[in-house]
């Protein structure tokens, strides 16, 4: 699975950063066109996640992990056989559909292989798929110094190819025990757990995942945030934004899995909330003060307020994958996680528009960005208390057969 985050991230590289350049200088599309296409392929995207985890919880998900690839490697593919803005608006939704769906069925998988030692075993995975995304960056980096049709179009074969490999790749894999779908020994009942409710009436799970989208906003700050402020609210030089999302990427490459230990544990991971709500704060002042001095001190408290943002990304990321899979009831890890992926589709949509009023408002507005975020992370400090209280029933499932 490891192997495969990173082909799938390659080729997600590959796209990511020019899909926008191919449908105006490919395919002709107006700015307002392209904006819609991106919008609306991506809300219809948000369905993925819930969708795609209800469907783990009644069938094999190595099964279902391979018809996502495969649906996203035909959306890619079908992208290159038309210029008509329906169906390119049709195909990009289908794999914004494919996306949402695959990369919550791989946080599934490893939950349920990974066992106790998820949280490092999604620290790797980090690891891996930001080095995937780095070599994807580079070699489209390379394409668009060639700038013609034809490179943009290699760089789409290439990440539909990459969704085939990994569907591939994914039949390799042994299918992880479920306890969605398990029976009990012959002559006794079958378990059942205290939350048979599911996901859209736990009003505990449905608060947490209103928090995960608050504190998700790292993302938004350095796809959006840095750039804009530093074009507009600071004297530091253009040329500082791309480096500070080089600096992102190698520390979560360097520092991710070292940081994973301080949240070994549920327990651990709830704690780490208290610490993660002190560095989105710092990160909120340093931004403010970036405005207050000349190109030096604006250079020096931006690359302070990346790292911070950053070492917050990285803290958040431990705590969320441990979190969402201690709070969900063993017979519907799918859907819950699934509900739980809504969180980062969500701030997609609402991250720009956050960032974009803190920005509007000035060094305040950045303040208050990073407070809003340090209180939430309090807030679900003492949301998730009671439950995590509660012991789960230990009862030894046997595994339905897949045969």
């Amino acid at each position: 699975m490891l192997w495969i985050a990173l082909v799938d991230r390659i080729g997600s590289g590959l796209w990511a950063s020019v899909s926008v350049l191919y449908f105006t200088y490919v395919t002709g599309l107006s700015v307002a066109e392209v904006g819609t296409l991106v919008a609306v392929s991506g809300a219809i995207g948000i369905a993925g996640a819930p969708l795609g985890g209800r469907i783990a919880d009644r069938l094999p998900l190595t099964h279902v992990l391979i018809a996502l690839q495969l649906l996203r490697a035909a959306a890619s593919l079908a992208l290159l056989t038309t210029d008509d803005y329906v169906l390119l608006l049709v195909f990009s939704a289908a794999g914004s559909l494919g996306d949402r769906a695959a990369n919550v069925l791989t946080k599934l998988y490893a939950a349920r292989v990974a066992g106790p030692d998820r949280v490092r075993y999604q620290a790797v995975n980090r690891t891996v798929a930001n080095a995937g995304w780095a070599v994807g960056g580079l070699v489209a980096a390379a394409a668009l110094a060639v700038g013609t049709t034809a490179a943009y179009r290699w760089l789409l074969v290439g990440d539909a190819l990459s969704f085939a490999v990994v569907a591939l790749l994914t039949r390799r894999c042994g299918e992880p025990p479920s306890p969605s779908r398990t029976v009990a020994a012959s002559g006794k009942p079958v378990p059942t757990t205290a939350r048979t409710t599911g996901p859209w009436r736990d009003r505990i799970y449905l608060a947490y995942v209103a928090t995960e989208t608050v504190l998700f906003l790292d993302d938004a700050v350095f796809k959006v945030g840095l750039p804009l402020w530093i074009a507009h609210g600071s004297d530091a030089p253009h040329g500082l934004a791309p480096l500070l999302m080089v600096l992102n990427n190698v520390m979560v490459v360097a520092l991710q899995v070292p940081l994973a230990r301080f949240g070994a544990t549920t327990a651990a991971a709830r704690a780490l909330l208290l610490p993660l709500s002190a560095v989105f704060a710092l990160g909120g002042v340093l931004m403010a003060l970036s405005s207050t001095g000349g190109t030096v001190t604006a250079t020096l408290t931006l690359t302070a307020a990346a790292v911070a943002f950053t070492v917050a990304e990285m803290m958040h990321a431990t705590v969320s994958w441990d979190l969402s899979v201690a709070l969900a009831p063993d017979t519907a890890q799918g859907s819950y996680l699934g509900v739980h992926g809504l969180a980062q589709s969500v701030q997609r949509s609402l991250g720009p528009l956050a960032v974009t009023a803190a920005i509007t408002t000035g060094p305040a507005g950045w303040t208050v960005f990073g407070a809003v975020i340090a209180l939430t992370c309090g807030f679900q400090h003492r949301l998730v208390r009671d439950r995590l209280r509660e012991q789960p029933l230990s009862v030894p499932p046997i595994t339905v057969s897949e045969h």
